[in-house]
């Protein structure tokens, strides 16, 4: 399998930047290295193996140490299994799949079924969340509940402002190696800054090749299927997955919606005290 890292040194700084991320929690972990149809998935397992399952699911170019700093709190009352999304900077495979098909459904649920799990909580940000909704298509039989935070695959924002926002201060970084990109690129997606991030970002920018695929948007007779409860949580100043346009659209397409919370002051990635909000529903149920 070709490997989505541009060189072995690059690939070396950004797990030297996971790994610290990982023990600067200071919490208790395990790791799970398993075998999937899709490639080897690793999972970070947080939390009493006697408490309910909940499966956290990170973003675009983001690990499991990030998505279990986002919510320090939820190994109090679940056993977490925080993974990391096959094709990203992190410790999984590098096979990419189709956003078009079921095959990250696929990928979950087989996860899911080796870790004989049932009644499952799910909790994703950004990309995470259309994992978890093509989870839900796939098959929802074990799946309890979602947690949706600024989720992808149910609206999408205008393109020609991602591209002079987000796209072009991206390229221009990984081009010149100039700061003051990458801290325009942050500035437009973040609530509050992130010096992780900024150097996370840095060398993911430069050292790992990046999906630049579009995202596609559910279908409203896909979403008319699912069944689990599904709480969105969604941002007004989302550029990318604009909130007040995407709890229109659930509140139409989806009979399972279970509550919909919209963040007024929030960009695409919260702030801790929205965080510490959106853990506060899920331990909340």
């Amino acid at each position: 399998m070709e490997s989505l890292y541009k060189s072995e040194a690059g690939k070396k700084e950004i797990l030297k930047l996971y790994d610290h991320k990982l023990n600067e929690l200071g919490i208790a972990y395990e790791s799970k290295l398993l075998d999937t149809p899709y490639g080897k998935t690793n999972i970070i397992v947080v939390g009493d193996s006697t408490k309910p399952p909940l499966i956290l699911v990170h973003g675009s170019n983001g690990c499991a140490p990030i998505a279990l700093e986002t919510y320090p709190g939820l190994h109090k009352q679940f056993q977490v299994f925080a993974i990391d999304v096959l094709a990203q900077p992190n410790k999984s495979a590098t096979s990419r799949l189709s956003m078009k098909d079921n095959s990250y459904g696929l990928w979950i649920n087989d996860l899911i079924n080796q870790l004989e799990l049932k009644n499952v909580t799910m909790a994703g940000f950004s990309f995470g969340g259309l994992i978890i909704l093509k989870t839900l298509l796939q098959n929802e039989s074990n799946i309890k509940e979602v947690f949706l935070s600024a989720p992808a695959f149910i609206v999408n924002g205008n393109p020609l402002i991602a591209l002079f926002k987000i796209f072009i201060p991206m390229k221009r970084y990984m081009k010149t190696h100039k700061n003051r990109y990458l801290e325009k690129f942050l500035k437009t997606l973040f609530t509050d800054r992130d010096e992780f991030a900024l150097k996370y970002l840095s060398k993911v920018f430069l050292h790992f090749e990046m999906d630049f695929t579009p995202i596609p948007v559910i279908k409203g007779e896909e979403a008319s299927l699912i069944k689990a409860p599904i709480t969105i949580i969604a941002a007004k100043k989302d550029i990318m997955f604009p909130g007040v346009k995407m709890i229109k659209r659930a509140k139409k397409i989806f009979p399972s919606l279970k509550n919909t919370v919209l963040l007024e002051g929030s960009k695409h990635v919260q702030n801790r005290k929205d965080n510490s909000r959106i853990e506060k529903l899920i331990l909340e149920g």
